[in-house]
């Protein structure tokens, strides 16, 4: 009788993320991994999480708040723009 090793997953440990980039016609404000992003429309404030269903919605002027693993995160106040989530990749237009 062979034996087989089992080996640990090492995805296991490891938070899912998406790809966030937010960005205006003259700056990159942020293009990279996270866990989350929140924001704000009209319906009031919202967060987006890895394998999120498609998604397209005006912001209003708010704070975005992109959480990084490892509990980091990035502030970057705005005044409006448009997000796009598809396909764990989220895009935020700005000044627009």
């Amino acid at each position: 009788m062979s034996q087989t090793a089992i080996k640990p997953d090492s995805k296991k440990n490891v938070a899912p993320s998406m790809h966030v980039k937010v960005y205006s016609p003259f700056r990159d404000y942020y293009d990279g991994e996270a866990i989350s992003i929140s924001a704000v429309n009209a319906t009031g404030p919202f967060d987006v999480l890895p394998q999120h269903h498609n998604f397209i919605s005006l912001l209003s002027a708010c704070e975005l708040n992109i959480r990084k693993a490892g509990e980091s995160e990035q502030r970057i106040r705005i005044s409006g723009g448009v997000m796009h989530v598809k396909a764990d990749r989220v895009i935020v237009f700005l000044d627009i």
